[in-house]
């Protein structure tokens, strides 16, 4: 039996992750996004990640199969938002670098990867989950709105394609 867990990423995660990380940046290309097609996310947000026991694994049978950084707020980009707007003004997380690898694609661990973080923040009594994507990325779109996310605006990033569709989490 398949044995699939979530825990906090160590320093010696940190290879895992970045392949993981590689992998996702063929996936979006490959879907013709350009999300994640410059140098970030790159291995200093992994380490500060990890320094600080923001980053979280996915882990099927050992291996890292996914990747995710839960972040307190306030987030610097989530400040102004185009649309209906964050339903409260109360503290959040957001999930951050949300990914799965390609060890794990296909296998529809996104949903319970989700699920596993939404629980352990419920548990740390945190109320409100903000998450941004791409407006091209499809599939996480699909993760988010699936695991109960409300699509609440725009927010502006800074990247070369700025725009990001922000889907907020309330328990």
């Amino acid at each position: 039996m398949t044995k699939i867990f979530v825990r906090k990423a160590t320093v010696a995660d940190i290879p895992a992750i970045m392949q993981v990380i590689a992998d996702a940046k063929a996936f979006l290309a490959g879907q013709n996004i350009d999300q994640w097609q410059g140098a970030y996310p790159n291995t200093a947000a992994v380490q500060k990640d990890v320094a600080a026991g923001t980053g979280r694994v996915l882990c099927v049978d050992g291996v890292v199969s996914g990747i995710a950084s839960l972040i307190p707020g306030p987030d610097p980009f989530y400040g102004f938002i185009e649309g209906a707007g964050w339903s409260t003004n109360r503290d959040y997380f957001a999930i951050h670098r949300f990914a799965i690898g390609n060890n794990g694609r296909g296998q529809h661990l996104s949903r319970p990867f989700m699920t596993a973080l939404l629980s352990e923040l419920y548990s740390r009594g945190v109320r409100d989950v903000r998450v941004d994507t791409h407006p091209d990325n499809k599939i996480m779109q699909h993760v988010v709105t699936s695991n109960g996310f409300v699509h609440v605006g725009t927010v502006y990033l800074d990247e070369p394609v700025p725009e990001r569709l922000a889907y907020e989490y309330i328990f």
